[in-house]
């Protein structure tokens, strides 16, 4: 009988992966809690567990790049965001400021290294690019990659449309496994997200003769609401849409016999497993007062 695996050298490298929606589980308060569970799926992908596409949500989080974290009053700025009743962490994997709300859809590409080391980086970039402009073909709309200035967390992966940011990516490498992290903006104002990023800068880079953090405007980051219309002719809004169709673009990848294998290699952690790694990231890299 021929061995069934996950395929990641053909195509878009999407095939046979397992879907883990979380996007309507909401009851955990503590934005690091996808994160730290993304670290142990990948431990266990990464000892010849599935690979994962994990979707979830946050009604109310901010999460900061481990720079923004050494900026001179970043606890100050913290303390303000919690004020107004953010979540707050600083995330291990690259990038910078997020506000996350639940018109923000976020997408963890969970996979094995498969022995090509860290050598095909921007490959696994390529992957999440695809699976994510796969997902907005029927809109009719350009996607388009690259640094997009003036938009938060911006990176050379920064997803666009009409030169206006709507998703930023960013890894966390282990040794055998790593995870490709992508923030979508589907519903809500580009703007009003921008001007709270601001806002969190300018209270924690307070004093700062050279800015040593993303300069952002106002009038480079946008939903796909705004700028692709999404979710006007269906019931359900953009962030609905743009889930279904990230499940759709894998289920067209997905075989029933591998699917059926990977399914049987899932496991998934207990809260207090979860709980435990999310002691030790706040300890690793959270904000010193």
């Amino acid at each position: 009988m021929t061995e069934c695996t996950a395929s990641f050298h053909m195509g878009e490298g999407l095939d046979n992966i397992l879907v883990l929606d979380r996007t309507q589980y909401l009851e955990e308060p503590d934005i690091l809690y996808p994160f730290a569970l993304d670290e142990l799926l990948c431990r266990h992908t990464g000892k010849g567990g599935p690979a994962v596409c994990h979707l979830w949500r946050h009604p109310r989080g901010f999460v900061m790049g481990l720079r923004d974290s050494r900026l001179p009053h970043a606890a100050e700025a913290q303390q303000w965001l919690e004020s107004l009743g953010y979540s707050t962490a600083v995330r291990s994997t690259g990038g910078a400021a997020v506000p996350l709300d639940l018109g923000v859809v976020n997408i963890s590409l969970i996979l094995p290294k498969e022995g090509r080391g860290d050598k095909c980086f921007r490959s696994d970039y390529e992957r999440m690019y695809q699976l994510i402009k796969l997902a907005l073909q029927n809109t009719g709309y350009t996607i388009d990659k690259g640094e997009i200035d003036g938009a938060y967390c911006p990176g050379d992966f920064d997803l666009s449309i009409g030169g206006i940011k709507f998703c930023g990516i960013a890894q966390r490498r282990q040794a055998h496994a790593f995870v490709v992290q992508a923030f979508v903006i589907c519903e809500g104002s580009g703007k009003e997200s921008a001007e709270l990023v601001r806002s969190f800068y300018e209270r924690a880079a307070l004093g700062e003769v050279q800015p040593d953090h993303p300069v952002v405007t106002e009038d480079k980051t946008g939903s796909l609401e705004e700028l692709a219309s999404l979710g006007s002719t269906v019931g359900g809004g953009a962030a609905h849409v743009f889930i279904e169709s990230v499940k759709q673009v894998i289920r067209e990848r997905q075989s029933e016999r591998c699917l059926e294998q990977a399914s049987s290699g899932l496991w998934l952690p207990e809260p207090e497993q979860v709980h435990e790694v999310i002691h030790t990231l706040r300890e690793r890299y959270g904000i010193k007062a």
